[in-house]
């Protein structure tokens, strides 16, 4: 299914009057306090957010799944549904694949399919935490971490058919998450553990083209409990040093202890200009990958307060990789990343919002009240109307998620697709 211009008119129309009252009052107290309205607006339109391939299927639990049928079975049909989701919101504008849940069969005509719905190949993902069919090695006891030689050769050379497999769709980064880890104390040795994966590293990063990065993601645990390999951002780190000047840490939400200052380790790594990507979920208790924003939106939005400064402020860090790394097992998979979408927007606009000059000064000042009236007045403003200016301002929808039902996507899917159609990888 394809949603062209018209269909999004025709769902427009009713909100339009709505929305223009809503917009026009809430640009006019914005303007009295000095902001720039137009360039908020530009700033919205322009933030793109990819989609992981595997967040277009029904996710599930170690106890069951349960699918919303229609699900996309193959990539072709995979990057349709990442452009039904750019359609609605104009915001998710690239798809991040999996290797070796989705390489593609003909990369040209996968280049050409994803060029009609104006998508673009973000980071490509290697998968080093299952045994793939045919392997001539296992991972069950770690990938670029085993005592194994052949077992981190194996993981080395996945990495580089990954790199070589994004570079042939126009990708320009690799993200490596490393499920290696123990289970019980005297399992491994850390030290060895670790050794072996900073040199594994090294090789994958030899391989990358000039102008590629490498993403070095983190996580405290799980599925290995005891340990993890790189357990944390300080681990991930020296890691990327010791790699080179194109190895980054990428930073996701869901892989932190609770309670974790999430946004302040957001500012760090980028004053030391190693902050290159960032996946995008929400979690109650530990790595539940739920819809962002919908169990801690104002932690979000501390992060992108400490985001938005830095990319105000720190030259030295790169343009960053923005990712959704959610998945849901009670909702359609398509309205969970619509409603992601439009939180990690929300957030991103009320950031912008902060004056950051009467930030400094108060905190020059040591005027802790002021610095939290100055946050919580940017975090308690409804901005949605600014949100829904930005999709309209690129032919997106006014409601995306209204608009999504109005227009009955998941029966057109099923329609087309079948019921029983299920989406490759987790």
């Amino acid at each position: 299914m394809i949603i062209n211009n018209e269909h999004i008119q025709d769902s427009n129309k009713s909100k339009h009057k709505e929305h223009s009252e809503g917009f026009d009052y809430l640009a006019n107290r914005l303007a009295q306090k000095g902001h720039d309205v137009s360039k908020i607006v530009s700033k919205l339109s322009e933030f793109q957010v990819a989609i992981p391939s595997w967040a277009l299927g029904a996710g599930g639990t170690r106890f069951g799944r349960f699918s919303f049928y229609g699900e996309p079975s193959n990539l072709e049909q995979k990057i349709e549904d990442v452009g039904i989701l750019h359609s609605l919101t104009q915001t998710a504008g690239a798809v991040s694949l999996h290797i070796p849940w989705d390489i593609p069969s003909d990369y040209k005509a996968i280049k050409e399919k994803a060029d009609a719905l104006h998508i673009k190949f973000d980071a490509v993902n290697s998968n080093t935490f299952q045994d793939q069919k045919d392997a001539k090695e296992t991972y069950k006891y770690g990938s670029l971490s085993n005592t194994s030689k052949a077992v981190r050769e194996q993981a080395i050379q996945h990495n580089l058919d990954v790199i070589n497999i994004g570079d042939k769709l126009g990708s320009k980064a690799l993200t490596v998450w490393l499920a290696d880890g123990s289970c019980f104390p005297g399992q491994n040795n850390f030290q060895t553990a670790f050794q072996n994966t900073q040199d594994s590293l090294i090789d994958i990063y030899k391989g990358l083209p000039d102008d590629w990065k490498m993403l070095v993601e983190y996580k405290p645990y799980e599925p290995n409990f005891y340990s993890t390999v790189i357990q944390d951002w300080g681990a991930s780190l020296m890691l990327a040093n010791g790699c080179g000047d194109k190895a980054y840490t990428l930073v996701d939400l869901g892989h932190h202890l609770p309670n974790s200052n999430i946004e302040q380790i957001v500012a760090i790594l980028q004053l030391k200009g190693k902050l290159g990507g960032f996946h995008f979920n929400d979690s109650k208790y530990g790595d539940d990958d739920l819809t962002v924003g919908s169990i801690k939106p104002y932690a979000l939005f501390l992060i992108f307060n400490e985001l938005v400064y830095g990319m105000q402020n720190n030259s030295q860090n790169p343009d960053l990789a923005w990712m959704i790394d959610a998945s849901h097992n009670v909702k359609d998979p398509l309205e969970d990343l619509i409603q992601s979408l439009e939180a990690i927007q929300e957030a991103y606009a009320k950031a912008l919002l902060i004056d950051q000059d009467a930030l400094k000064a108060a905190q020059a000042n040591n005027d802790v009240v002021k610095c939290q009236e100055i946050l919580q007045g940017a975090y308690r403003t409804d901005v949605r109307p600014l949100l829904e200016k930005a999709r309209l301002s690129t032919g997106g929808a006014i409601s995306p998620i209204d608009s999504y039902r109005s227009l009955n996507v998941r029966g057109q899917l099923i329609k087309e697709r079948g019921k029983n159609t299920i989406a490759t990888g987790l």
